[in-house]
């Protein structure tokens, strides 16, 4: 997000003169001008420069859903002006959210599922801050009970985690306890998780779909080691799942894992509409397992335009659009159709680095077999180019694919990841094969080695 850089060189944009007949007429970049334009100049300029955008489609590097029906993206457009949070005015758009809230929470085997206890989002990060609350209030309302001190928190979690949860630490003053990856071990696992843990942990995270090769955490595991911990120590620790990803991948393509709220000691679990939920950003999703799984102080009830209402998040105005459109897919799809579109996807994802692994130097972290996503690094003796010469070739024919460096302690493994979401078949899957067969031979063609960039110009991990 820019907070306050000027980065254009140009300081104004002159439209075409098919547009404007004024030659000298320009619109400045930094200020507001004294006059504006009618509206369809302003549409063609503006499209102009989008034009330099990458094409969504074709960006494999977002988990964020790039494609709907045509019919679900007019229902948005419609329902735009609706504001999420006037729940009196708007009372029908509260209970599609309701409705929501009640079906997710199903999906996950809520015990109380009929009457759920969760709150739409604007996205998973904020999911993640509203459920990482909760862990640490009742944190501190077991520490007051037992009479022991409540300033040293902590949250257990491993190196792969989404930004969100250190902004969660940092923002709340909880300590955060990293995992880090080890050997071929990239996720947090069960052993490690409890050797961080002690009296003041409020709580573990647990991913359902690591962002760095979409793999799984091992969440039973992990709950079934805290169960011991509990025993031998007394502690009790609970468990957050972050199901940015997974938590609408897992309930439709592997009905059978356990993970969510079928294991007890999980309190609550977040997840993103706007990634396998199949809708454009943003909204995310926050279940808690009970009523007694969310503080009552942390509900607030406001008198607002007219109605008491309930409130627990961190923005206030937002558009309903996004709730309206998860409920229409929901409506639209049902389980069979999500269980089709997710299958298709993981599908795809396998086809794609089944046919990476095929071409020679690359080899695969991960299939695909959990997540629709898979990493892939190049094989030992590559010397020529690197995983971030490779994503800039592949850039030339249009298609984004992410190079980053693991984190702290496998900061030497540099790899590329694809991420697999509605709206790329199969046509355009042997499409990227075959573009990226193409300019992996002109990488392997090359006379001598490509120079190494600096470290601090490599493109940053974003998703």
């Amino acid at each position: 997000m820019p907070l306050s850089r000027k980065v254009d060189r140009r300081q104004r944009r002159t439209p075409a003169a098919v547009h404007v007949p004024d030659p000298t007429f320009n619109i400045p970049f930094h200020q507001l001008p004294e006059k504006g334009i009618d509206g369809n100049t302003a549409y063609e300029v503006l499209s102009n420069e989008l034009l330099l955008d990458g094409q969504a489609r074709l960006n494999l590097a977002t988990f964020v859903t790039t494609w709907m029906p045509s019919v679900a993206a007019k229902m948005m457009a419609e329902t735009m002006d609706k504001n999420m949070i006037d729940k009196d005015e708007y009372p029908q758009t509260a209970a599609f959210e309701s409705r929501c809230v009640n079906i997710i929470a199903d999906l996950w085997h809520s015990p109380e599922a009929e009457s759920a206890t969760g709150c739409s989002t604007t996205g998973s990060s904020e999911a993640a801050m509203l459920a990482g609350m909760a862990l640490k209030w009742r944190w501190r309302a077991r520490q007051q009970k037992a009479g022991r001190p409540t300033d040293r928190p902590n949250l257990v979690m491993g190196a792969n985690v989404q930004v969100c949860w250190e902004k969660f630490c940092r923002y709340w003053e909880v300590e955060p306890r990293m995992v880090p990856m080890e050997g071929d071990r990239y996720h947090l696992g069960a052993e490690e998780a409890v050797a961080k843990c002690d009296e003041n942990t409020i709580g573990v995270v647990a991913i359902l779909g690591s962002t760095f090769d979409g793999s799984y955490e091992p969440v039973k595991d992990i709950a079934a080691a805290l169960d011991k911990l509990e025993s031998d120590k007394g502690w009790y620790i609970p468990v957050h799942v972050d199901g940015a990803s997974g938590g609408f991948v897992a309930p439709f393509i592997q009905p059978d894992l356990e993970w969510d709220f079928r294991i007890e000691r999980v309190q609550s679990i977040n997840a993103s509409g706007h990634k396998y939920g199949l809708i454009y950003p943003g909204v995310g999703w926050a279940i808690w397992r009970d009523k007694a799984a969310l503080p009552k102080d942390l509900v607030f009830n406001v008198n607002y335009l007219g109605g008491n209402m309930p409130t627990f998040a961190l923005n206030f105005s937002r558009p309903g659009s996004q709730v309206v459109a998860q409920y229409f897919m929901f409506t639209t799809l049902g389980r069979e159709g999500y269980t089709r579109a997710i299958q298709n996807a993981q599908d795809v994802a396998m086809h794609i680095s089944s046919g990476i692994e095929e071409m020679g130097p690359y080899e695969l972290l991960t299939r695909g077999e959990e997540l629709p996503v898979f990493a892939f690094k190049l094989k030992d003796g590559v010397e020529k180019y690197s995983v971030f010469d490779v994503s800039e070739y592949i850039r030339m024919r249009g298609w984004l694919i992410p190079a980053y460096t693991f984190p702290k302690n496998r900061e030497d493994l540099s790899a590329l990841r694809i991420v697999v979401r509605a709206g790329l078949n199969h046509d355009m899957a042997d499409q990227l094969l075959d573009q990226l067969g193409d300019q992996t031979e002109q990488l392997e063609s090359l006379d001598g080695p490509l120079p190494k960039r600096e470290t601090g110009k490599r493109q940053a991990f974003k998703h």
